[in-house]
């Protein structure tokens, strides 16, 4: 099995989505040592955010491409392409201002591609990525699961879906910035999540 991991927060290592999601994964691996693991951290890689040149890019043929819009398409293509081997995603989510973080965002306009990773029918649209799991450590400072506030889980869930990734396990660490106690009672809900989720 391959594996996908996405960090997308800016504090990199030190930010609690990345720690409970390579918490996750070393259980993860416990229980498949075949497991191949590519990480992408988008604190130290950040993702470009599309723009007029990156998609004049995508809809200029590719006998017509200059050099810069070639490579613009290769990044993307490259994106796509990680998704598609993968097996498993492992999405790191912090909550920034209510929303996701602008660079996982990016990626998810890099890799929603019409004909490739989604199409449209007489019925709608359909996802691509069909067979895939995903599961999305989700760290926020206050309380806002099963809220209004909380933009973050149908937004993601709603973006995979369409993309054909239906399979989606969330855990929350949540009230991490209101007080110690709190944050210790967050992490221990979160690690016993991920415990039963790799049992």
């Amino acid at each position: 099995m391959k594996l996908l991991h996405i960090e997308s927060s800016l504090f990199a290592d030190q930010g609690v989505s990345t720690q409970l999601s390579r918490e996750f994964i070393d259980g993860l691996r416990q229980q498949h040592p075949g497991l191949s693991i590519q990480h992408k951290s988008f604190a130290s890689t950040p993702i470009p955010h599309l723009d007029a040149e990156y998609l004049g890019a995508l809809m200029t043929p590719e006998s017509e491409r200059s050099a810069d819009q070639q490579e613009k398409v290769r990044f993307s293509d490259q994106q796509i392409a990680e998704v598609q081997e993968a097996d498993i995603l492992v999405i790191g989510l912090p909550m920034y201002n209510f929303g996701v973080p602008s660079t996982l965002k990016a990626w998810f306009d890099h890799i929603a591609r019409a004909g490739v990773t989604f199409r449209y029918t007489e019925t709608g649209p359909e996802g691509l990525l069909k067979g895939k799991k995903a599961y999305v450590m989700a760290a926020r400072g206050g309380l806002y699961q099963g809220t209004d506030l909380d933009t973050q889980t149908p937004f993601v869930k709603n973006f995979l879906a369409f993309i054909g990734i239906t399979d989606v396990e969330f855990v929350y660490a949540e009230g991490l910035n209101m007080g110690d106690e709190s944050k210790d009672k967050a992490l221990s809900s979160a690690r016993e999540q991920i415990d039963a989720l790799v049992a």
